[in-house]
Order: structure tokens, then C-alpha cells, then sequence
């Protein structure tokens, strides 16, 4: 037998500060279980003797991977907190409007992490003609951050009258949201050979290094096709690190969703999953009132709401989960 009939990942556990001191003990016997073996085949006269001292053997390496597989058991059944995510906001239908709603979003998120000590910071954005965002990318960190934001993946809707419009129509944009958690534990094995790295001069506000010196880090994984830019820090070499563990953070929540996507009974308001043409969310200017249809449950306030204050909202959709209500609204 070979290690790997043992374990699917021996390197994994050897790195794993849970079970590191187990393998140290694996591998001693392992390699003991061999020698004894190879005596066993070489030598007739120690045959009985090296049998006697392989069972042995067999007895306390079972007890050592069955001590290995209870803690990787336990460790997988503990929910993982999870304190950094990507928030990626897009505009969706209603043109320049749309932007303004996706900007409006992008501040509200901010507002709600100030608000609650959480780090944010936008890594990347593209600018729409009237100041909006076309798509910003945004990282938040912060004790157990994914928790608070899970719920948020999905398409938001706005009615309003914009500040454009001469005849006072109403109208509805859309701008999507997703979350993507950035884990501790990579769930795949990353070749630093897939990855390719473009250089460019950053964009926007930034001081003198900027349009002058090609700090902003664009990385390709080439097996997937998969890109995220950065240009959030001053240097090439710290957009090239956080660009990195971006990339990760998404090639790992493909990977998840794909396990994901074998089980049946997939609940639909898990991340990734829930189809993002669904409107998650009703913002109504007019009526001072947001509602999400995921829950039946309005609020108003829509001006506090937009300041940040969002805990009533998210706490309800936790809850929502807890109670198993969340994934039969329909939509």
C-alpha cells in the first residue's frame, strides 16, 4: 500500500496545523510498516518474527488515521469564518441610470462597513460618463465579514425618477451584486505557472505615480481564461500579490460551486448559485421602501438605508436562512 490509499491529500495534512504532529507520527510508521515488510520478504528466518511486528504495526497506524480522519471530519463540519470577500457591482438595464444605481450601492456598502469597523477598499473600477460605475470591485475585510454580506448576491432593482428626466417618469434600473469569499484554506492546488501578468499605468486619483508608472497588475489564469485587475496600491508588486489572492479567492468559489452543483439539494440561496437575472431586491424611491422578494419583507427609510443603516435587512435574511424560509420565496 501506498500513502495515497490512506489519504487523498498526505501534503495537505502534513501542512495542516491540526494534523501535522499526526502525520509525523503516520509517516514513522508508515516507513516502519515497510521496513518490516521488506524483512519479512528477505529474510526466512525473521519471516514469523517481522509477521508478529507488522500487526502491530497495522494496529496503531489504523488508530493514528482514524485520530487523522476525526479531526478533518470535525474541522469540515465546523462552518469556517470567513473575514475577507470580493463584492463586484455591475450595471445592468437602464444605461447611465443604472451606473448612478451602481454607485449608489458601492456607497451604501461603504457606509455600512464604516459603520461597523469593516476595511474597504475598492481595488478596481470603470467609470460611467456621468460619474456612476460601470463595474467596481471592491475587497471587505472584517470578523466573520462574509456572514453579513452572503445574502447580497443578486440583482437590485431601483425605481426612481432620475434627475435627467424632464416629464417626472419613473424609472427602473438594475445593477447586480456578487460575493465571492476569500478563504483561508485554499479548497484547490494552484499552479504559479498558469498565471500570466500584464502591466499598466493606474487610473484616477493616486499622486504623482499616476499615468507615469505601470503599477496597476492585470493577472490571466490561462487554463480558465479568468482575469482580475488591481491598482490599488502604489507599487507593481503589492497589486501583483492582492491581484493573486483575488484570482484565488474566485477560482476557488468556481471550484466550490461546481461541487455544489452535484448535490440536488443544492439550496438556491447559497453563493454562486442563485440564477442573477432573479431580482433579489426593490428599491422604491417614491414609496420611501425596499423591499426583498426572497423574504416578502419591506422597510422604510430608503435615505437611512442608503447611509449605511442595513442591519435590520441583513439580519433578516440570516434569520430567513436560519428558519429555511429563504430559499422558498419566490422570486
Amino acid at each position: 500500500m501506498t500513502i495515497n490509499d490512506y489519504f487523498d491529500n498526505p501534503e495537505e495534512l502534513r501542512s495542516n496545523p491540526k494534523t501535522q504532529y499526526l502525520m509525523v507520527e503516520f509517516d514513522r510508521l508508515f516507513n516502519n510498516l515497510r521496513e518490516a515488510e521488506d524483512l519479512a520478504k528477505s529474510d526466512p528466518a525473521l519471516k514469523e518474527l517481522a509477521k508478529v511486528e507488522i500487526e502491530t504495526i497495522k494496529i496503531d497506524l489504523a488508530k493514528v488515521v482514524t485520530t487523522i480522519k476525526e479531526v478533518i471530519k470535525k474541522e469540515e463540519q465546523t462552518e469556517e469564518e470567513i473575514n475577507a470577500l470580493i463584492m463586484e457591482i455591475r450595471a445592468g438595464a437602464g444605461g447611465e441610470e443604472s451606473a448612478l444605481f451602481a454607485m449608489n450601492l458601492k456607497e451604501m456598502y461603504e457606509k455600512y462597513a464604516n459603520l461597523n469597523n469593516l476595511s474597504f477598499l475598492v481595488t478596481d473600477e470603470s467609470s460611467s460618463e456621468l460619474g456612476g460605475y460601470k463595474e467596481v470591485i471592491i475587497e471587505i475585510k472584517g470578523k466573520n465579514v462574509f456572514e453579513q454580506f452572503k445574502n447580497e448576491t443578486g440583482v437590485h432593482r431601483i425605481q426612481r425618477i432620475p434627475a435627467t428626466e424632464k416629464q417626472g417618469r419613473v424609472h427602473t434600473s438594475t445593477a447586480s451584486v456578487a460575493i465571492m469569499p476569500i478563504r483561508k484554506r485554499r479548497a484547490i492546488v494552484i499552479n504559479p505557472a498558469d498565471f500570466a501578468f500584464e502591466t499598466s499605468r493606474s487610473g484616477g486619483a493616486g499622486g504623482q505615480n499616476v499615468n507615469k508608472v505601470e503599477t496597476a497588475v492585470r493577472v490571466i489564469h490561462l487554463p480558465s481564461g479568468l482575469a482580475v485587475r488591481c491598482q490599488s496600491e502604489r507599487t507593481q508588486g503589492r497589486n501583483k500579490e492582492k491581484a493573486i489572492a483575488m484570482l484565488e479567492g474566485k477560482l476557488n468559489e468556481i471550484h466550490l460551486e461546481q461541487a455544489q452543483a452535484k448535490e440536488a439539494d443544492t439550496r438556491r440561496n447559497q453563493i454562486g448559485t442563485a440564477d442573477r437575472s432573479e431580482k433579489i431586491r426593490t428599491y422604491n424611491v417614491l414609496q420611501d421602501r425596499v423591499t426583498d422578494h426572497r423574504i416578502k419583507e419591506s422597510w422604510h427609510g430608503l435615505e437611512k438605508i442608503f447611509n449605511g443603516y442595513l442591519d435590520l435587512i441583513l439580519q433578516a435574511l440570516i434569520q430567513a436562512e436560519v428558519d429555511n424560509d429563504l430559499d422558498q420565496a419566490e422570486y
